[in-house]
C-alpha cells in the first residue's frame, strides 16, 4: 500500500491545506489525520464516524485509600511533583503524573498501583465531503503520547488494503518530534512543506535532515512562495545544494484564507492561484508515484 505523508519543519505553514488538496484530487484513498495534537481534517471532510477506539498511551499511579496511611514517602520521591498532600489525604495529579512507578516500589504500604489511562480515542469515519474512508484521532488535553496513537491511526488506515484501497495519504504532525516521526516512518514517500522564512529555511533543513535518517524519499513545496522572493530563492539554493526535488511552488493567495474561514478545501476554488499550483503539484506526484 502506497504511504504519502505531508509533513513541515514547523506548524502554519499551509501543511494541512495541501494535504486536504491532495486527499482530494487523489482518487479511491484513504484520509489519515495524523496530527493527533491539533487534527483539522475533519473540518473540511466532515467524517461520519462509524467505529470508536479508546487509546491508552501509558499507565498512571492510583492510591488505594485503604492501605494509604499518608505517610508521605511517595511524595517525597515522585521527581515530577505528581504527589502532594492535601490536609491530611495523599493524592496524585494525573497531569503530571508520568508513571515512572517509582511511587509503587517506595510505597511501605503497597497503596500505589499503576494502572492504564486512557489518553485518546482514533476513529474510522467515512469522510462525507470526499465519500472516501477517514481515520482520525483525538488526543485527551495534557496527554504527551501522541507518537503512539499516530501510529495507531497510520495501523487502521492500512487496514483498508484488504477493501481494496492503494494509497494513503497522511497529513502528518509538524515539527521533528515523537509525532512527526511517527507520522514518517516506513512510508513510501515524504511532501515536505516549507515557507519563504528564516524560520521557514531553518525548520526545513531540520526536518530534511529527520526524514533523511528514516531514508525516506522525499521532495518539497514552498508554499505561499511569493511573500518573500530572497528567502524563496534561498531555499531554492538550498535544495540544488542538497539535491532536493522541488515538487512546486504555492504563491501567497488570499483565497486560502476565504476556504479556510468557510470550511473548503482549496479545490472548491479552482481557477484560484494556489488551487492551480496544487493541482501542478498532484501531477508531479503522480509522476513520481507512478500511479
Amino acid at each position: 500500500m502506497i504511504q504519502v505523508a505531508i509533513v513541515s519543519g514547523k506548524g502554519g505553514t499551509g501543511k494541512t491545506t495541501l494535504s486536504a488538496a491532495l486527499n482530494l484530487l487523489f482518487e479511491d484513498n484513504v484520509i489519515a489525520d495524523c496530527d493527533v495534537d491539533a487534527p483539522n481534517l475533519h473540518l473540511i471532510f466532515q467524517p461520519i464516524k462509524q467505529r470508536s477506539y479508546d487509546y491508552y498511551g501509558g499507565k498512571k499511579a492510583v492510591i488505594d485509600y485503604s492501605k494509604c496511611t499518608s505517610c508521605g514517602v511517595c511524595e517525597k520521591f515522585c521527581r515530577f511533583d505528581a504527589v502532594r498532600r492535601d490536609g491530611d489525604k495523599i493524592v496524585i495529579d494525573p497531569f503530571a503524573c508520568e508513571g515512572c512507578g517509582v511511587c509503587v516500589l517506595k510505597c511501605p504500604f503497597e497503596a500505589v498501583k499503576l494502572v492504564e489511562s486512557k489518553a485518546g480515542e482514533y476513529y474510522e469515519s467515512l469522510a462525507s465531503v470526499a465519500q472516501r474512508p477517514m481515520v482520525h484521532a483525538k488526543l485527551k488535553a495534557g496527554e504527551e503520547t501522541s507518537g503512539g496513537l499516530v501510529a495507531e491511526v497510520r495501523k487502521t488506515a492500512l487496514k483498508f488494503e484488504e477493501s481494496g484501497k492503494q494509497l494513503v495519504i497522511i497529513d502528518g504532525a509538524p515539527g521533528i518530534g515523537c509525532p512527526a516521526t511517527s507520522s514518517i516512518v516506513g512510508v513510501s514517500y515524504v511532501v515536505i512543506v516549507t515557507e519563504p522564512t528564516v524560520s521557514g529555511l531553518h525548520d526545513l533543513q531540520r526536518i530534511v535532515e529527520t526524514v533523511r535518517h528514516y531514508r525516506r524519499n522525499f521532495g518539497v513545496v514552498i508554499n505561499k512562495s511569493t511573500i518573500n522572493p530572497e528567502k524563496r530563492d534561498e531555499i531554492l539554493r538550498y535544495a540544488e545544494k542538497e539535491g532536493i526535488v522541488i515538487l512546486g511552488e504555492i504563491p501567497f493567495d488570499p483565497t486560502v484564507n476565504t476556504a479556510t474561514i468557510n470550511g473548503k478545501s482549496i479545490l472548491e476554488y479552482p481557477e484560484s492561484p494556489a488551487a492551480r499550483s496544487i493541482v501542478r503539484i498532484y501531477e508531479k506526484l503522480k509522476e513520481i508515484l507512478k500511479i
